[in-house]
């Protein structure tokens, strides 16, 4: 990237969408944030357009009033099971190509877009055994509920736009781990109504997710590098973003054998404080390394497990 670049942000106003433009804007870019809802408090020298990114004639009339350099999308319905499977199927797919779309007809040649790990399809009721831990991009992806499958979908977007279009725009898709932001550290509620303490001290709460999340700051750390390096990378590249250890206070070599049947040998590796999905691939493709952990963001530590 120049020095200085116009980036658009869909959902701005979001969990991760505050970090992102408070990021990006550090980074001494100018960016609009284009969203269905204004911020509560607004990031100064940051620009705002309410849009309904379900219509194509507004997201088009948008992207075209800004022209920006790179597009960043995460707007999305955030939460699987928070809307009817139809609605948020629809709604997501929608505005993964509504947004690529746009930004292709403003001229953008670098267009990111949000995906999820719950594309893995971890959790689902018939049952899920993967073939080996941790998890990674060359992983199956088998979502069980709309959400999982919308942001396939999204991924499927970024690697269709990257087929028809060749290197005249390049495309990329990531998956980012349960995202904590900034105040959430300090005790505020996470997207799933429990603190990060909570989370830690009782892993029935953070097994649904195996455990991942990562901080908002290093997920804007990530964005910045890979748009810095995208034509210089497989074009429509998927990766992973999670935080370098596992929201636990014990290895999931003993943690996750207690929620997926069957996988006491392949959780075997997970020891110490490995993740179940490996940032392998933005490490060694992009040079990205998270700089944050709960161990060292955390104010309130969860009480020392006898034996951990």
């Amino acid at each position: 990237m120049g020095n200085t670049e116009h980036i658009l942000v869909t959902g701005g106003s979001g969990r991760l969408g505050r970090s992102v433009v408070q990021g990006l804007l550090a980074a001494g870019h100018a960016v609009t944030s284009v969203d269905q809802r204004l911020p509560e408090a607004p990031e100064p020298g940051a620009n705002y357009l309410s849009v309904d990114l379900m219509d194509t004639e507004q997201t088009l009339e948008a992207f075209a009033s800004v022209r920006p350099d790179a597009v960043i999308s995460l707007a999305a319905i955030a939460v699987p099971f928070s809307a009817p499977e139809a609605v948020i199927l629809k709604t997501n797919a929608t505005i993964a190509h509504n947004v690529a779309s746009a930004a292709l007809e403003a001229g953008c040649t670098r267009i990111v877009l949000a995906s999820s790990p719950t594309v893995i399809g971890y959790g689902a009721p018939a049952g899920w055994l993967p073939e080996r831990f941790p998890l990674d991009e060359d992983t199956p992806t088998l979502p069980w509920n709309a959400y999982g499958l919308s942001k396939l979908v999204a991924e499927q977007v970024a690697a269709m736009f990257a087929a028809a279009r060749g290197n005249e725009a390049r495309f990329a898709s990531f998956r980012p781990c349960y995202v904590i932001a900034p105040e959430e550290w300090e005790g505020a509620p996470t997207q799933q109504g429990h603190t990060v303490t909570e989370r830690l001290q009782d892993p029935d709460l953070a097994a649904p997710s195996l455990f991942n999340y990562v901080d908002a700051r290093d997920v804007t750390d990530f964005l910045l590098l890979l748009l810095g390096k995208m034509d210089k990378i497989e074009n429509g590249s998927t990766f992973f973003v999670g935080a370098a250890d596992a929201l636990a206070t014990r290895p999931l070599s003993e943690l996750v054998p207690r929620y997926v049947r069957g996988s006491e040998e392949k959780a075997a590796v997970l020891s110490g404080t490995s993740p179940a999905f490996s940032i392998e691939r933005a490490r060694t493709v992009l040079g990205w390394e998270p700089k944050r952990s709960w161990r060292t963001e955390l104010v309130n530590q969860p009480e020392p497990v006898h034996g951990a």
